[in-house]
């Protein structure tokens, strides 16, 4: 099965990849075993058009699709919706990633790229959606039987990585199972492919998993869980989203001591009701939890950077505590030659945001402002198809939000605003082989919490900023999709899928420009900027018995048209591919995989004087580079050792040395992996 084959998860009838009027990519199992994945951004590179920002740190990674996302600005994990089993997770911390997590609990991450997403998943979505999907006790149970104990050990050889895994699966009835996984990961400082070492890329984590899967009643479907991730580092760089510059022997926001922990609890009901076309019932109920505990902040006092003169260096307790309810249901309505599935619901959701300064001489952090979220949006999607040819889908969403501010922010008033988000979208097969598809999706973002609270009384002293508009997005995109079966010989099958996109955002949120050292006394934020960013994305897969290989293709251009500025967010262009082959009677499997990213499409940005060009940071120049990995992988069905599975493979085998576009710090050099799995069933 090739990654336009796969199922992808959402409202209406069930389809695969290829056939989605959007661009979809699913990655499963198989993908993050072949990746041995240490942080979740190793699992997400190979998609087209989508990449990390920040820095390969545990905890400074966030994503950046079609070029939206980037680290240090206070609204970009708002334009991309992410969600772990649907809870909608965020995090927004000064010099922090956005989200903090292990590949080791996923079987499946979806990606849907572009704006048309927020129908279903929420107002905002500019760049897209991602969804994390995890493991069931069901997928470690073999037939026949009960339970299952598989333990897994891996070792990388570039940060001296080792990580500890056990998932035990046991099925209690007929109607009942349970889930326990526990990982534990360690690294030291990763070197790049000079020699040099990335300072604070050392951690520790822990990471659990607890599920409870039960049949109720004769369809009926419910689920329990509850994820944790817990670090505790000591002693790592302030600025944990890349490296700052080093004066006199220290980091220019010192060293702090964090221990950040991420909860996650689920209760999900689902029930098709097969006998009854007007009901296909998901209700779920979700608690989220991140903070961080941030202690013995050293700063820099040459820079006047210490506790006394900012509440940012001092002991502070922040988080985000999340409560959501959503409610699903889908009617279907048959005729003779077409069939309509409409899928509508409700979504809530309250989150606090809290910054607690526990040192009792300071005050609280007036550019980190403490309040609450309350969210509600209403959605209606109908997927008409006429025959086995024609597919139109047609929806709406309705959000409204209240923004209000803590007491100790000292800010009063709330922000309110309501926000629609409609979409067309048509998919035509004139046969088997040939199909086009296109789609138009608006969509709002409303303001953070950050963005609107915000304030200053020092340097470039600013008020809060109640008169933002939202940011609005109009997308248009369409292509192509192309399958073949038995191509080049009885049982292989061949798929491409070519999509253009063009996307215009206006009113884009940004700090005000205005603002100089002294008191101005206008508000922080301001909408500034009309942006467009369209391109082209190319997806093609081949799969056979014996060979099988992927190329993925993406060509992003964004610019700011208020003032024809390149857009510092936009990616350069990068191919990807993977070559692989199988031996299926001696379970082995290998392959090279390879990236060829070109230099950045604004020509500035390609040495270390690019702190010269408009919106440009100096650490974040970029040059082209071409990246080779290879991996070979074992696990027989069969024999003696039938229920071993060893990973193997070499990262950058060239040792190339590069960084990633978005990201500050330079990247992995040539890294020798290995994993050892064994799985025992009763």
């Amino acid at each position: 099965m090739t990654l336009l084959e796969r199922l992808v998860v959402g409202a209406g009838q069930e389809k695969v990849a290829i056939d989605t009027p959007q661009a979809v990519t699913v990655v499963g199992q198989q993908d993050i075993d072949r990746e041995q994945a240490t942080l979740i951004g190793d699992v997400l590179k190979r998609i087209p058009g989508v990449n990390t920002s920040g820095s390969d740190r545990a905890f400074g990674q966030t994503f950046n699709i079609r070029g939206i996302g980037a680290p240090e600005n206070a609204g970009e994990e708002g334009r991309i919706i992410v969600n772990v089993d649907g809870v909608n997770k965020f995090y927004e911390q000064y010099r922090m990633g956005g989200f903090f997590s292990d590949p080791e609990l996923y079987k499946k991450v979806e990606v849907l790229r572009g704006p048309a997403s927020s129908t279903l998943y929420g107002s905002g979505a500019l760049g897209g959606v991602i969804n994390f999907t995890t493991k069931d006790a069901s997928d470690f149970i073999d037939p026949g039987k009960n339970g299952a104990l598989r333990l897994k050990g891996s070792y990388s050889s570039n940060e001296q990585g080792w990580l500890s895994s056990f998932v035990l699966a046991q099925r209690l009835s007929s109607d009942a199972e349970v889930l326990l996984t526990g990982n534990y990961r360690t690294a030291d400082n990763y070197t790049a492919g000079d020699g040099t070492e990335i300072r604070s890329t050392f951690f520790d984590t822990w990471s659990g998993l607890a599920k409870v899967t039960a049949n109720v009643g004769d369809e009926g479907r419910a689920r329990l869980s509850y994820q944790r991730w817990d670090s505790d580092a000591d002693g790592q760089d302030y600025a944990q989203s890349g490296s700052d510059a080093v004066v006199m022997g220290t980091p220019t926001f010192g060293y702090v001591d964090r221990h950040v922990v991420d909860d996650t609890i689920v209760a999900s009901y689902e029930n098709p009701f097969s006998g009854n076309d007007w009901l296909d019932l998901k209700l779920s109920a979700s608690y989220s939890n991140t903070t961080t505990e941030q202690r013995n902040a050293t700063g820099n006092p040459m820079f006047g950077l210490t506790c006394a003169s900012s509440a940012l260096f001092c002991d502070t307790d922040y988080g985000y505590l999340t409560a959501q309810f959503n409610i699903e249901n889908t009617s279907e309505f048959h005729g003779d030659n077409w069939d309509s599935y409409l899928t509508y619901g409700w979504q809530f959701a309250h989150q606090e945001r809290s910054a607690d300064v526990l040192t009792e001489s300071a005050s609280s952090i007036e550019f980190h402002p403490g309040g609450s979220d309350l969210r509600n949006g209403l959605f209606v999607q109908n997927e008409f198809l006429l025959g086995e040819s024609f597919t139109l889908v047609t929806g709406v969403r309705f959000d409204t939000r209240r923004l209000s501010p803590d007491a100790s922010t000292g800010v009063s008033g709330e922000f309110t605003d309501t926000a629609v988000s409609p979409k067309v979208a048509a998919h035509y097969r004139f046969n088997d082989t040939v199909a086009v598809f296109g789609s138009f999706a608006h969509t709002e973002r409303f303001p953070t919490i950050d963005e609107v609270f915000s304030t200053t009384s020092s340097r470039s002293a600013f008020l809060p900023s109640f008169g933002l508009e939202k940011e609005k997005s109009d997308n248009w995109e369409g292509g192509i999709a192309l399958s073949g079966y038995d191509v080049f010989r009885p049982g292989d099958s061949v798929q491409m899928k070519a999509t253009y996109f063009n996307n215009t955002i206006q009113d884009l949120i940004a700090l005000n420009p205005a603002l100089v050292p002294g008191f101005n006394n206008t508000q922080g934020y301001v909408n500034i900027d009309r942006a467009r960013i369209h391109g082209v994305e190319i997806e093609l897969a081949y799969d056979s018995e014996y060979v099988f290989g992927s190329v993925g293709y993406s060509h992003v251009i964004g610019r700011n048209t208020t003032n024809d500025q390149y857009l510092t967010t936009i990616a350069p262009d990068e191919l990807s591919f993977t070559i692989g082959g199988r031996l299926p009677d001696r379970g082995i499997e290998f392959g090279l995989k390879s990236r060829l990213v070109a230099d950045p499409q604004d020509s500035c940005r390609q040495s270390t004087v690019s702190v010269t060009c408009p919106g440009a940071s100096a650490s974040r120049f970029s040059q082209s580079f071409n990246v080779h990995d290879v991996y070979l992988t074992w696990a027989p069905k069969d024999g003696q050792f039938a229920g071993w599975e060893t990973q193997f493979g070499i990262d950058n085998i060239f040792d190339r040395n590069h960084k990633e576009f978005l990201n500050n710090d330079y990247a992995k050099g040539r890294t020798f992996k290995i994993s050892l799995a064994k799985k025992f069933g009763w």
